[in-house]
């Protein structure tokens, strides 16, 4: 019960753990439009005015992120690459906040309290902009501290 308990409100997770739940990235993306897309139609945020407030809105989440993560004491200690996509209801409020490493990127131990630390900052966190409807943005980030 506990853990079943303690896993409900789980936002951030692994590609494949969200797999595993029944929340793989092909299906959320049939439930999130794309924040921005080669094709202004498939995509949320159309004009460059809004694609240019987007990248600024998602640099900050990623530099809020860097400096909760340093503020709980987590160190990355060597450049560590990684494969984000988030899912922001219309609120701004993130809903799934997947991510991969590649193999042997991170240890098990430090991606486990990088887990446990992303869940923390996803719970409260509100991206800046608003839409109409539920979005998603992805990029490969380089975490340093």
């Amino acid at each position: 019960m506990t853990l079943f308990f303690s896993s409900y409100g789980q936002k951030a997770m692994t590609f494949k753990e969200a797999e595993l739940r029944g929340k793989s990235f092909q299906h959320l993306d049939s439930l999130y439009k794309s924040a921005v897309h080669s094709n202004a139609d498939l995509a949320v945020f159309k004009s460059s005015e809004e694609q240019a407030e987007l990248q600024k809105s998602y640099i900050t989440l990623i530099k809020d992120l860097a400096t909760f993560l340093k503020s709980k004491d987590f160190k990355w200690e060597k450049p560590t690459r990684c494969f984000n996509r988030i899912y922001f209801n219309p609120t701004g409020k993130i809903d799934y906040f997947l991510y991969n490493f590649p193999k042997d990127q991170i240890e098990p131990e430090k991606e486990k309290e990088f887990d446990r630390l992303l869940n923390l900052f996803a719970k409260d966190y509100k991206f800046s902009l608003k839409a109409d409807e539920n979005f998603a943005q992805c990029s490969p980030i380089k975490y340093t501290d």
